[in-house]
C-alpha cells in the first residue's frame, strides 16, 4: 500500500536561489516516513514508551529538479521490506505543474525518487534490535521496489578540505543524538558544488551516532562528478559519510 502527502515549500526552507535545500528535503522524507509509521501503529509514539526508536541508517536520493519556494510537492511512499533487522522505505517525489486553485486540474510531474533504510534502536543499550516479528508489523509491507543500486563509501585519504562542526543544542533530536539532517547540513555548509539545473544523486551512510558536545570533522574530496564527504568524531571513527554526484539532465 502506498501513502502520499502534499506540502508547500516555505521560504525558510530555500536557499539564495529560492531552491529547496537538500537537508530540508531530507527532513520532509523523514517526516513522511514517521507519519506513515505513526498511522500504521509502530511509530515513535508506540516505540518510545517501550524504550525503542527508529533511526535512519542509509539514504539514497535521485533528484531531477529542485523544488522552488511556494511550489507544491507530493511525497509518495511505501514499505519495500522489513528484513534482517532493517526496514526499507521507498519514495517518489512529485511537483504540482497545474493547480486546481488556478481553475485547472492538478497535474503532478515526477522529479525524484529515494530509497531509505531504517533500524530500531534500543535507547538504553544504544544497540540495534530486531522487532519485525512483532504483530504490529503484519501486513504493512508493499513489496514494490525502486531500483537504486547501493553506492559503497570509501575512506578519504587526502581530503580537499576539512571543516569542524561541534554538536550543539539545536542539532539534538528526541532520540538524544544528532538529527540525521544536521549531518547533511554540516556537509553542505563545508562545501557544496553548483548543482543547479543538474541531475543529483545523493547517498548517505549513518554509521555512528554523534552526541551533544562532540566535534565532528567534515572532510570533503572534490571528484570529477561532484564531492565525497566523511565526518569523523574525536576518536577518529566515521559517524557519517556521503557522496553527491552531479550530471547533466
Amino acid at each position: 500500500m502506498t501513502y502520499s502527502y502534499d506540502f508547500e515549500i516555505k521560504y525558510q526552507e530555500v536557499d539564495g536561489r529560492k531552491k529547496l535545500r537538500l537537508f530540508n528535503l531530507e527532513n520532509y522524507l523523514l517526516e513522511v516516513a514517521g507519519t506513515v509509521a505513526d498511522e500504521l501503529g509502530f511509530g515513535i509514539a508506540n516505540l518510545h514508551p517501550i524504550g525503542l526508536t527508529w533511526i535512519l541508517t542509509r539514504l539514497s536520493l535521485e533528484l531531477y529538479e529542485l523544488p522552488t519556494h511556494c511550489e507544491k510537492v507530493r511525497f509518495e511512499t511505501w514499505i519495500e521490506s522489513n528484513a534482517h533487522m532493517l526496514s526499507t522505505r521507498d519514495f517518489r517525489i512529485y511537483k504540482c505543474t497545474k493547480d486546481k486553485v488556478q481553475g485547472t486540474k492538478e497535474e503532478w510531474t515526477l522529479i525524484g525518487q529515494c530509497k531509505s533504510v531504517w533500524a530500531v534502536l534500543d535507547l538504553n543499550k544504544r544497540e540495534i534490535v530486531n522487532i519485525f516479528d512483532n504483530p504490529m508489523f503484519e501486513g504493512c509491507v508493499d513489496g514494490q521496489v525502486i531500483d537504486m543500486p547501493r553506492v559503497r563509501m570509501t575512506t578519504i585519504p587526502e581530503p580537499t578540505g576539512c571543516v569542524p562542526h561541534k554538536i550543539v543544542y539545536s542539532d539534538i533530536d528526541y532520540n538524544g543524538h544528532c538529527n540525521s539532517c544536521r549531518y547533511l547540513q554540516a556537509m553542505t555548509d563545508a562545501y557544496l558544488p553548483d548543482y543547479y539545473g543538474k541531475r543529483i544523486r545523493l547517498d548517505i551512510n549513518y554509521t555512528k551516532e554523534a552526541m551533544l558536545g562532540e566535534t565532528l570533522q567534515t572532510y570533503y574530496l572534490l571528484t570529477p562528478d561532484g564531492v565525497q564527504y566523511q565526518q569523523k568524531n574525536e576518536a577518529g571513527e566515521t559517524s557519517c559519510s556521503a557522496k553527491l554526484s552531479i550530471c547533466d539532465l
